[in-house]
């Protein structure tokens, strides 16, 4: 009986590497390559330009691989436990770093049933660095960036956006992930907030920062970044500016837009009743939806409609009745809004929502109701989870403690020694 290999492997961008460890791995008896599915490889990487049959079948024509099978997961335990393969081959790269813990659970499988784990030296080189910069560049471009939404929600079931204000915290949201119980976390996209735009410019968030600083702040962040972009609209101003704004933004390569259903002067949804706010009529908010669909060129851009009938306090009827309007006037998929602290309201809106309607996206911004974990969430029905102005808010309080350690001391070893980031890891964060 021939001795069986497994190999692991993305195979996005096919590099001398990958063929020289797939011979490698041949050479050591029959050998089955397992292709990340396109979903395993969002979750740890960036997203692929290659889709998995495509990436299938490359791997199946090269020589000496008997066998390709899809991998689910990142985590391949239950793939190992079902194959019992005696030897599983990969790069040396992942005894450090967040693949580190996933290899520790490959290990512990392998010894289970008498298995092997050969790792290879892991092969880079100034071309390959270049092929993977070319790769982002691919991905970033407007055509590719802008379908991505679309095409993580057929992927996921629940995605996780963070709000990012300019190209800095951009890289923060692409880079940023954690390893738990042997799967990679990131965030799957950005959300560019109009609180935090106008926050930001030290101005108040009733839509006074216009259009063109807006799509500044989207062009430096787009400039760095590779994930889809959810913009925040607000209102979406005039029925008939709306139609030029959804122009601009697809053109950009943004993912989607959502408005709400108020007019008049804006005033932070958090502020509820305190505040006089008008809400919309559903035949004018629904005008406005459809004017913004029929303004498209490509159907990868996303309008959201977000409703407000919760926070004005207009009861759960008003809110079901409104957002099944907007969806039949052509809204990709609805955002419901509380500022309740617990999350009962937004959880029967939910599930009497699902009770109709099974496939239309529903996206919340946990704001203020925060205890509810995103397991709960994607199981309810929840299809995108904003969070919404997190940076901003945890950047102010730090800023000011700085300040006032440095004016305490008259020095800034203090705030250097407590709370700043060494300038060295500040520009390792910045792509040369």
């Amino acid at each position: 009986m021939k001795t069986k290999v497994y190999l692991s492997m993305s195979a996005d961008v096919l590099h001398p590497g990958h063929i020289r460890i797939i011979n490698q791995a041949a050479k050591l008896g029959e050998l089955t390559v397992g292709v990340l599915s396109d979903e395993a490889i969002t979750s740890f990487k960036r997203y692929p330009i290659l889709r998995y049959e495509q990436r299938a079948a490359i791997i199946e024509s090269i020589k000496g691989v008997a066998r390709v099978m899809c991998q689910q997961e990142l985590d391949y335990t239950d793939t190992l436990n079902a194959l019992k393969p005696d030897i599983v081959v990969h790069g040396d790269n992942w005894r450090t770093g967040v693949q580190a813990p996933i290899r520790a659970k490959v290990v512990e499988a392998l010894a289970s049933y008498g298995g092997r784990l050969v790792e290879f030296p892991y092969y880079s080189d100034n071309q390959i660095k270049q092929l993977d910069e070319h790769s982002r560049t691919i991905l970033g471009m407007p055509e590719n960036r802008r379908q991505r939404l679309r095409e993580l929600l057929k992927l996921k079931k629940t995605i996780r956006v963070l709000e990012a204000h300019n190209g800095l915290t951009g890289l923060i949201v692409e880079k940023t992930c954690v390893e738990i119980d042997g799967k990679i976390q990131q965030f799957d996209g950005m959300w560019v907030s109009s609180l935090c735009d106008s926050t930001m410019k030290g101005k108040p968030d009733i839509e006074l920062v216009d259009n063109t600083s807006r799509l500044r702040t989207i062009d430096e962040i787009m400039e760095v970044t590779t994930k889809p972009i959810i913009l925040d609209g607000d209102t979406g101003g005039k029925t008939e500016h709306f139609a030029y704004l959804v122009k601009t933004l697809e053109r950009m390569g943004v993912s989607a837009i959502i408005i709400e259903d108020k007019i008049g002067l804006k005033k932070n949804s958090l502020f509820g009743t305190d505040v006089e706010q008008t809400q919309d009529t559903i035949e004018g908010f629904c005008e406005k939806i459809r004017r913004g669909k029929e303004a498209l060129t490509t159907e990868e851009f996303m309008v959201f409609a977000r409703c407000e009938s919760l926070i004005l306090e207009r009861g759960m009827e008003d809110a079901l009745e409104r957002c099944r309007a907007y969806v039949d006037a052509g809204a990709d998929g609805i955002m419901i809004h509380s500022r309740r602290k617990n999350a009962d309201e937004i959880t029967q809106f939910i599930a009497e929502f699902r009770a109709a309607d099974h496939l239309t996206p529903i996206v919340i911004v946990p704001t203020t109701f925060n205890e509810t974990r995103e397991e709960e969430w994607s199981d309810l029905g929840v299809n995108v989870i904003i969070y919404a102005n997190h940076l901003i808010r945890a950047s102010f309080p730090a800023m000011e403690t700085t300040a006032k350690l440095i004016l305490a001391n008259g020095r800034c070893k203090e705030a250097d020694e407590l709370l700043c980031m060494g300038v060295e890891d500040v520009l390792t964060l910045i792509p040369e």
